[in-house]
């Protein structure tokens, strides 16, 4: 490693015209070889020593600009080298220090893996090296299998099995052809991470109508990937199960919304906002990443590179004139890059971390689909090549899984699937807030009645009450409490109304506002609305004064009828949820085109009922146990739960049952 390092710094030397070696004056070619030696021995020495505790000032660093932070501080590195070099020959211009910096790491890479290659032993420990911390409790028992959870965000089942079939996923497409199956499962009607992952990794989401709602109990919004409602609704599930939750026992909980009851946890949410101690580690991935310099620089480029990735195939898309289509700009090329770069490298290290170290559990959330889906298109080329890259994570732990000190079994699985459509707005010409708005008699802002979707959408409005128009595009800010509170999650959709302390019913809300429950009714974008009734206890409405107890739903075509079976179970159980919200508003959706319309700006969405949004899928090893019995469906993120858990405790029994004869004996 140190004579490619030297030899990297004598070519560079002679590239760079700003990078020196030699005096003035003109050295030897043994003196230039013997400083380049002591320079690149220098930073590896430093790289090794101080790099770690430079990364530990990182934590305190926002994410996103970690790769530049990444550049600058390994170019001061190379800069402190050459200064301390004892031939006092050698200098670089700043600027030149950051590239010869970010070339020497990436050659120290690509070598020591190279060196590991034909060397089980060295890579292997090279591999260790990636664990989050040392394990503290006594070495697992290496007969005993342990179990790693893959999610893989937003990947519907057939968005998977389309990739298999195009071969943009060899790995998977491996294990489907001997050691794994394959099984579909259906959401809740909150068909979204914070819902899906809090039932899986906790055995309960009820009361989480959506991936946003309004609580007026406590006068909050409630955000599923909002730190302090992770935490709450983490709290709120152990309660009710009166269970730490999957991973209690010898558990590891990477990259995820809440913890699982691991005992081991990096970048989790619902502890990010507590104070950093020996119980919490939610950034401490980073560290045990970062911490090698070779890591940083090869996922600073990989970020740089995205963001170039990105903003190259968002402005391919406008010059095709791409339809549907949202707007990428500001500071989604970043987010895009480190949702797809660099959180799925440190998750990825960190799993591997956990199966070299030997813990029983390790559930994990890789969310590069899932972002990349939301603004270029669930089947997009865009999509495609990030499956590809997933595909090649998968290969990784799979390598790593096979030097572990225990056997492993590997489960893949997703927490809700996308479905394709263009954007309400985009359509209509104007927002869900814009309609309830108009619904009650409230201003709505100009631009809503230039809409360039026909005239049904404007009927629609029309139909309400007579209403001012603000003159500007700014929106209506309330100047009382008395004003909806409307909130979008995906194709699903909420209506509050705060100043009432209860759920209100739809008598209430008809002498309130006579034409809302209409309005939203009769939209074509529309698709369902759920209520309260004083009468029935909950109705659902839709098109042409359609209105059906909730009692009678499963009999009746009614708005539901298109999308599917489940959708009026799924239904009743989140009218149950105290913090359902006064009006549950469902999209549009086309079962022949399984295309929804967003409330949110999103080409690929999911948050409510309609099409592939609600499939995903479980891919698990055939020794375990069958998720479901023959002509039975996995139904709710609960029941993948039970499923995930029992294969945990198969693991210290049988795991194939035994024939009649021998039990008898």
């Amino acid at each position: 490693m140190w004579v490619v390092s030297t030899v990297t710094m004598l070519v560079l030397a002679g590239l760079l015209p700003d990078f020196q070696l030699q005096s003035p004056d003109g050295d030897s070619a043994t003196r230039i070889a013997v400083t380049a030696a002591l320079g690149a021995g220098a930073f590896g020495v430093l790289s090794a020593v101080v790099w770690p505790l430079l990364v530990r000032l990182l934590l305190l660093v926002p994410a996103l600009v970690l790769g530049l932070l990444v550049f600058f501080l390994n170019g001061s590195l190379l800069l402190v080298a050459l200064r301390v070099n004892p031939s006092g020959q050698s200098e670089a211009a700043p600027e030149t220090a950051v590239i010869v910096a970010a070339v020497m790491s990436a050659v120290a890479s690509a070598t020591g893996g190279a060196l590991a290659v034909r060397d089980d032993d060295a890579y292997r420990h090279r591999l260790s090296r990636l664990a989050t911390r040392r394990r503290t409790a006594q070495p697992p028992c290496p007969d005993t299998p342990g179990t790693v959870f893959l999610q893989l965000d937003g990947v519907g089942h057939d968005v998977l099995t389309a990739a298999v079939a195009k071969g943009l996923m060899p790995t998977v497409a491996g294990w489907l052809a001997g050691s794994h199956r394959l099984t579909p499962w259906r959401t809740d009607w909150s068909s979204q991470t914070g819902a899906s992952q809090l039932g899986i990794l906790h055995g309960s989401n009820a009361d989480v109508p959506a991936f946003r709602w309004y609580e007026k109990d406590s006068r909050e919004v409630m955000v599923c990937n909002r730190p302090t409602s992770a935490a709450e609704l983490q709290r709120r599930a152990v309660e009710r199960t009166a269970d730490g939750g999957l991973l209690t026992v010898d558990g590891a909980s990477r990259g995820n919304l809440f913890s699982g009851g691991a005992d081991e946890q990096a970048l989790v949410l619902s502890i990010a906002t507590r104070r950093r101690g020996r119980e919490n580690r939610s950034r401490a991935g980073y560290f045990a990443y970062f911490a090698d310099p070779a890591n940083a620089v090869r996922t600073a480029l990989s970020f740089c590179a995205e963001v170039a990735r990105e903003i190259g195939q968002s402005t391919a898309a406008r010059l095709r004139r791409q339809r549907p289509r949202v707007g990428r700009g500001g500071l989604y090329p970043l987010v895009r890059a480190f949702a797809t770069v660099v959180e799925r490298d440190v998750v990825v290290a960190a799993v591997m971390g956990d199966l070299l170290v030997g813990r029983t559990a390790v559930y994990a959330d890789l969310v590069a689909y899932d972002e990349v889906a939301h603004h270029s298109g669930p089947r997009s080329r865009d999509t495609e090549k990030v499956l590809q890259r997933l595909d090649r994570a998968l290969a990784l732990i799979e390598k790593a899984a096979e030097h572990a000190p225990r056997q492993y079994r590997i489960v893949v699985l997703s927490d809700h699937g996308q479905s394709p459509g263009e954007t309400f707005r985009s359509r209509y010409g104007l927002t869900l807030g814009d309609l309830v708005r108009a619904g009650c008699g409230l201003p709505v802002p100009r631009r809503a009645e230039r809409t360039h979707s026909g005239t049904e959408a404007r009927a629609a409005v029309r139909a309400a009450l007579r209403r001012p128009v603000e003159e500007g595009g700014e929106k209506h800010r309330p100047a009382r409490h008395s004003e909806p509170i409307v909130l979008a999650s995906g194709n699903l959709g909420l209506v509050s109304f705060p100043d009432v302390p209860h759920r209100m019913t739809k008598e209430e809300i008809d002498a309130r506002h006579p034409a809302l429950l209409t309005t939203l009714a009769n939209h074509p974008g529309v698709g369902f609305l759920l209520v309260r009734s004083a009468e029935h206890g909950g109705v659902v409405l839709g098109a042409h004064g359609a209105e059906i107890p909730l009692d009678r739903l499963d009999g009746a075509p009614g708005p539901l009828g298109v999308f599917g079976p489940g959708a009026a179970d799924a239904v009743r159980r989140t009218h149950s949820f105290p913090h359902t919200a006064d009006i549950m508003v469902n999209s549009w959706y086309d079962p022949e085109s399984g295309e929804v319309l967003a409330f949110e700006e999103q080409i690929g969405s999911h948050g409510g009922l309609g099409g592939a949004q609600g499939r995903p899928f479980l891919l698990s090893p055939v020794c375990v146990s069958d998720p479901v019995g023959d002509g039975e469906e996995l139904v709710g993120a609960e029941a993948v739960h039970s499923v995930l858990r029992r294969w945990i405790g198969e693991a210290d029994g049988p795991q194939v049952p035994l024939p009649e004869e021998e039990q008898a004996a």
